[in-house]
């Protein structure tokens, strides 16, 4: 199906409303730094699923039923990879005992370099599809290893004093020892310091960089249309924050889902790979996201791990050196 002929007016309307969505976040509803609570962010997850849906009810009146279906499977997708997220942001948060308090100011800040950094991915990934339609199979084949790749390493422990970017900050960026208030940065002595606030922010962009490069092609293989695919990853996007503080406490007893995030990764990947010998139904391929999905959130419920691990929060609460 052709992409759909969207005004420039339309592109510059839905990025003002975002970006009019995150002021309001942060300079009224959290204009002071506070614990989320779990019902606060109840309500962001409405809200943002509720917007989500309502703009889609308008692609269905102006544009039809098909880019419906594909908004929604890409926004499943992206709500689903965006789990993952959650497990890293935990390890980082416990890892540098980021008060809670400031967690959502790390969030926000997140959310928005991520807006930027997909919005750059999409225009590529757009990009070289129209230019060179042997790129859909680099794509594909990319995300059947990554799928393969978690499905192998799913258990492994992540380290974030291992991570390039940790040493790279250290070694060059001159910084304080602990957190100032909301900081990212202080001036001492004359001259500009990080905060240990500012590491965590760039681990998260990192963090938001390496997934992006999985989530993007995989929505490519839903749909090459790049208003769907813009507009439901920032709707996913959007509801990352408010889905983590709604998570935080039992993400970890979905010990299935990361199989069940593979096996749509190796899925999607496989869909873009075979998509000149046979086009799977957009309507299809909704129903196996949420299968896979809603599958292994009801396998990890109806059978809890045996021995629950420690909690993230426990493993480490000291920051590195």
């Amino acid at each position: 199906m052709e992409a759909m002929s969207v005004s420039p007016w339309v592109w510059l309307g839905f990025t003002a409303f975002v970006l009019s969505m995150l002021a309001l976040d942060l300079g009224v509803f959290h204009r002071n730094a506070h614990v989320v609570s779990f019902k606060e962010a109840l309500n962001w997850s409405l809200v943002c699923v509720g917007l989500a849906a309502a703009f889609n009810a308008g692609i269905y009146h102006w544009y039809g039923g098909e880019k419906a279906l594909e908004f929604t499977t890409g926004y499943l997708i992206e709500m689903a990879l965006s789990v993952d997220n959650i497990f890293v942001f935990l390890v980082l948060f416990s890892y540098f005992a980021v008060p809670p308090a400031l967690q959502h100011r790390v969030l926000f800040w997140g959310v928005l370099g991520a807006l930027v950094l997909r919005a750059i991915f999409i225009a590529l990934g757009s990009a070289l599809l129209q230019e060179f339609h042997w790129v859909i199979y680099l794509f594909g084949g990319l995300l059947v290893l990554t799928g393969i790749r978690l499905l192998l390493h799913q258990n492994s422990e992540m380290h974030p004093e291992r991570n390039p970017l940790y040493r790279l900050f250290k070694r060059y960026v001159p910084a304080v020892p602990d957190y100032r208030g909301s900081a990212f940065v202080v001036r001492e002595g004359g001259r500009w310091l990080a905060t240990p606030l500012l590491l965590v922010l760039v681990l998260v962009e990192g963090t938001d960089l390496v997934f992006a490069i999985d989530s993007i092609p995989a929505i490519f293989a839903v749909t090459k249309d790049p208003f769907i695919v813009y507009t439901s990853n920032i709707f996913a996007i959007l509801g990352l924050r408010s889905l983590f503080f709604l998570l935080a406490g039992v993400v970890e007893k979905f010990h299935h889902l990361k199989t069940g995030l593979a096996l749509v990764l190796a899925f999607v990947g496989s869909k873009m790979m075979l998509v000149d010998l046979y086009k799977i139904p957009i309507g299809v391929s909704l129903g196996v996201v949420v299968a896979l999905i809603g599958g292994s959130i009801a396998l990890s419920l109806l059978r809890p791990k045996a021995t629950e691990g420690a909690p993230v929060s426990e493993r480490r609460a000291a920051q590195g050196s």
